[in-house]
């Protein structure tokens, strides 16, 4: 992830099942241990730069029950690490579940066994049934949810920074003789967060190294990228790399490609599973705005709302262009298949990229 000028792929949610495509078609992303080993070795050897798991902990309903079932990201990111040799992979962690100085051992052992290509997404939370499912209550305000979400990863920082025996005192966290050992390689590690609210923008402005933020597009994200990266300037004085999302469906024709769009996306939505969660995103959640939400149904069925990449290896790697041009750092992929169509799109749209000049060759990473 510390690659200089060259934008980041990485591939998001294939922990889960069904990935990012909210569909009933029976090769639908199982998220198998075994599938997930397959395309970390495929993302390694194409050059992929990250991998990036949801944390969850009960589906989407529906028929399918989207994201029922999900492996979760700490042993999977020991396991994947392990069994990789150059690609970084994150954990994501919900700060309401997870006590901030087992998270801080926890990454500090993935990125010894990673050798520094550990990754740390944090999520302040928004779920409400899952809170339910923990026995946790969630703060309304999401001025509240951000607020313990700093504090969490205040004592995360103090445990990978501070060489001594510390106390820690807080509204939230009261720790008494805290040792932490190991560190990580190089005192942290990258991190991450969603924010695309205000309040989750400002976060990722204080503390993260990337936020990954909801877009419609490469033209309103011009708008946005300037927006979040000024105001971490601007407040905190940090630099921050601005990552968004898209779900891929790459095929020789354009025709082949709109055409199993239609058939996973429409002809084959879990549209109860859909329904379900548009409706939680925007009673809990700010990611997207209300219009967004309004005019995104089938958009959220081919990839839970993330940016659309379709076409021929010609078209994918040229939109993809127009997300760099446009000022992001980088943006992650999703597939119906993350072996099968990953192989495909590392063989015809990585090259294209290279002589686009957005990415470096693997050579030269």
């Amino acid at each position: 992830m510390n690659t200089k000028d060259h934008f980041k792929l990485g591939l998001f949610s294939a922990n889960c099942s069904g990935g990012l495509a909210v569909t009933k078609i029976d090769e639908r992303w199982g998220a198998t241990w075994e599938e997930n080993l397959r395309m970390a070795r495929v993302a390694d050897e194409a050059g992929i730069d990250f991998l990036l798991p949801v944390a969850r902990w009960i589906g989407y309903k529906g028929d399918t029950n989207f994201h029922g079932s999900v492996l979760e990201p700490i042993p999977w990111a020991a396991a994947l690490l392990a069994a990789t040799q150059r690609i970084s992979v994150f954990s994501t962690v919900h700060t309401a579940f997870n006590h901030p100085l087992v998270t801080a051992k926890q990454i500090a052992t993935l990125d010894a066994i990673g050798g520094g290509r550990a990754g740390l997404n944090i999520v302040a939370g928004w779920n409400q049934p899952e809170y339910e499912t923990m026995g946790v209550d969630m703060a309304d305000a999401h001025d509240d949810r951000y607020g313990f979400a700093q504090e969490w990863c205040d004592v995360v920082r103090e445990a990978w920074e501070r060489d001594e025996i510390f106390d820690f005192e807080g509204k939230f966290f009261s720790l008494k003789h805290v040792e932490a050992l190991p560190k990580p390689t190089g005192g942290r590690v990258p991190i991450l967060n969603a924010g695309s609210s205000k309040q989750g923008r400002n976060f990722a402005g204080r503390n993260s190294d990337f936020v990954f933020t909801i877009v419609g597009g490469p033209e309103d994200g011009e708008g946005i990228v300037q927006s979040v990266k000024s105001q971490a300037m601007a407040d905190h004085q940090r630099a921050v790399g601005v990552l968004t999302l898209s779900h891929v469906v790459c095929r020789p024709t354009n025709d082949e490609a709109l055409d199993y769009l239609n058939y996973y996306a429409e002809e084959n939505a879990d549209w109860g599973a859909v329904d379900y969660l548009m409706n939680l995103q925007g009673l809990h959640a700010q990611s997207f705005t209300k219009e967004m939400l309004a005019t995104m149904r089938s958009r959220f069925a081919a990839g839970h709302g993330s940016c659309p990449l379709i076409g021929t290896p010609d078209q994918v790697a040229a939109e993809i262009a127009r997300y760099a041009k446009a000022g992001f750092d980088g943006m992650t992929l999703a597939f119906v298949d993350y072996v099968g169509e990953l192989e495909y799109f590392a063989q015809e749209v990585l090259p294209r990229l290279e002589r686009l000049g957005v990415r470096q060759p693997l050579s030269a990473m």
